[in-house]
């Protein structure tokens, strides 16, 4: 990468105000919905007769117009038309080579505007992408910044970069970010989008998986690792984006491994990740996932988002990659997705989220819990990565209490929960009690009586197990009977953040 062309381009986006916003702006909510979903067309047609300097950027690098040099020099005045063919922006017929478009992003430190640059979509080239693809910002990408807390750390490893748009979430909250990827053009876009960003806490390094860090240790690991289970088979595709390259799921269990020699005592990972189900007495694929964390010697957090089948795994994948459904391609592609998944007695592949942790004490109680996600999220979650690092905390502060030490706590209602009620008509008494969380995983917890009262009373000045006393005799039911039944799901409560020690 040229560093002195990359300034000046960066010194004509920002010129021209080319943010999501201001193109949002020009073309209007449905139009730019639009264009999420891959259709260029009415953001084109908005566009196509404004003389707007973001308009102009917006048509060349974004909707992938055709420009002569004169309009090229009109978009990128600083940068101009040779300069845009010598940083590969445009090829020799004035066509974008590159997709640069702003990207927007809020987390706990405030809202940010950033430029991202990757390679031309499927829609822009008009059929499937090649091998080397350089992916932009997708949905696994924005799920996977809602999973990266916020709190501050010095050291941070971004594992399988791509375009880069985690190195720059995560050097918002870091004094050194290592980015690694195993491809040379992943690494040579990360650095364009570094320094179209003004971003210099970043150090990029090619290699696969941990090689490039080999005995360095880190506070924090994030990482969409290439997990997606491809065929090792003639004639299908694999892409650097998505492909590890291995076998089914060894991939995941390969990063669950590395991660552990590369954590600092206490630090933690957090990733996106699949795992299969097979037809064994071992196949359970969340359980599996437990093992590896186990044998690793880490504590996890292992949340199932989605499950698929074969059939419907491999769908998904194969029109990521551009083939449609229905095409003589596109079942031969099925045909080896399917006969793969067979020869290994897979039924079902799961989807969700990692957060991994080295403990920093081993004495400590460890924390390894899997649970399959009762309600969908949102498509873009944000927060989860802090709440899962309070959700953590709570349980260092209560897991090696016994019951009588847990009941001294007093608590208090975390002031995202709130109870919803349901009665039949006439009825004193209501038939339905839930306790909904506001954030995080946005929980609802069906409640009787004895649990929503005791909830209802944490303000943090009783104890628990005050609490339950007085409820045992409001409700006339055998108070020893009643902490038996209330402490375990209290203690569900306070871990995943309903309720907080006060």
């Amino acid at each position: 990468m040229d560093a002195a062309l990359a300034d000046r381009l960066r010194a004509d986006l920002l010129a021209a105000r080319y943010t999501v916003d201001r193109l949002r702006q020009l073309w209007g909510d449905e139009a730019d919905a639009a264009l999420a979903r891959g259709d260029r067309v009415p953001a084109l047609r908005a566009v196509r007769d404004a003389h707007d300097p973001a308009a102009l950027l917006a048509r060349l690098l974004l909707l992938g117009e055709p420009a002569d040099d004169t309009a090229i020099a009109r978009a990128l005045p600083t940068l101009g038309a040779e300069g845009a063919r010598a940083l590969g922006l445009v090829d020799a017929a004035g066509r974008a080579a590159l997709d640069v478009r702003p990207s927007a992003a809020i987390d706990a430190s405030g809202p940010v505007d950033w430029l991202i640059v990757s390679d031309l979509g499927e829609a822009q080239i008009g059929g499937p992408l090649p091998p080397e693809h350089v992916l932009g910002v997708g949905g696994a990408s924005i799920t996977l910044s809602g999973l990266i807390p916020t709190s501050p750390v010095e050291r941070v490893l971004d594992l399988g970069t791509g375009c880069g748009i985690q190195a720059l979430h995560a050097a918002r909250h870091a004094r050194a970010v290592v980015a690694t990827d195993i491809s040379a053009r992943a690494l040579e876009l990360a650095a364009l989008t570094l320094a179209l960003n003004g971003v210099t806490s970043v150090e990029l390094r090619q290699g696969d998986l941990f090689a490039p860090v080999a005995g360095e240790r880190f506070d924090r690991i994030v990482s969409n690792p290439p997990f997606v289970i491809t065929p090792r088979a003639d004639g299908v595709p694999l892409y650097e984006y998505r492909d590890g390259g291995r076998v089914g799921d060894a991939l995941v269990e390969q990063v669950i491994r590395g991660a552990a020699e590369h954590l600092v005592p206490g630090g933690t990972a957090h990733l996106l990740a699949n795992w299969e189900y097979r037809s064994t007495m071992a196949g359970d694929g969340l359980a599996r996932v437990r093992r590896w964390v186990e044998q690793a010697g880490l504590e996890a957090w292992v949340v199932e988002r989605e499950r698929q089948t074969p059939a419907e795994y491999a769908a998904t994948w194969i029109r990521d990659g551009g083939t449609r459904v229905g095409t003589p391609e596109y079942e031969a592609l099925a045909e080896a997705w399917l006969d793969d998944f067979d020869a290994r007695g897979v039924h079902a592949v799961g989807f969700g989220y990692v957060l991994l942790r080295r403990p920093a004490d081993d004495r400590a109680p460890r924390l390894v819990r899997t649970e399959v996600l009762g309600s969908p999220l949102p498509s873009a979650p944000s927060g989860i990565g802090d709440h899962l690092l309070t959700c953590l905390a709570a349980h260092d502060r209560v897991a090696s209490l016994d019951d009588a030490a847990f009941g001294t706590l007093r608590l208090a209602v975390a002031p995202d929960v709130t109870e919803e009620r349901h009665y039949w008509p006439g009825d004193d008494g209501p038939t339905v009690i839930r306790l909904r969380q506001g954030g995080g995983f946005a929980r609802t917890i069906e409640a009787d009586a004895a649990l929503a009262g005791l909830v209802g009373a944490c303000d943090g000045e009783l104890t628990i197990a005050a609490i339950a006393s007085a409820l045992a005799d409001l409700l006339e039911v055998d108070e020893g009977a009643l902490r038996a039944q209330l402490l375990p799901q209290v203690r569900e409560l306070v871990l995943c953040g309903m309720l907080r020690v006060a």
